[in-house]
């Protein structure tokens, strides 16, 4: 399993306009990104191909940080 900051090098490949390095485990992700449904979809879908977990708009919407996605994969490899 990926550490938090694999999931984040992960997330910062599919942000081309993202400074690598800008993410922490405790960024607010809705304040670092141009926040659209459009990267909710490229967050779902990044999470479904690279990690095999499904994940929804209702999970994107509770959670916070980026550790907050990543403890949300963690649960649900379990």
């Amino acid at each position: 399993m990926d550490t938090v900051n694999d999931f984040i090098k992960r997330l910062e490949e599919q942000f081309e306009d993202l400074p690598k390095g800008k993410l922490q485990p405790d960024s607010l992700f809705r304040e670092v990104f141009d926040w659209n449904s459009i990267n909710a979809l490229i967050i779902i879908a990044l999470i479904q191909t690279e990690y095999e977990v499904v994940i929804d708009a209702e999970d994107i919407r509770k959670s916070k940080s980026i550790n907050d996605l990543y403890q949300i994969i963690v649960s649900r490899k379990s």
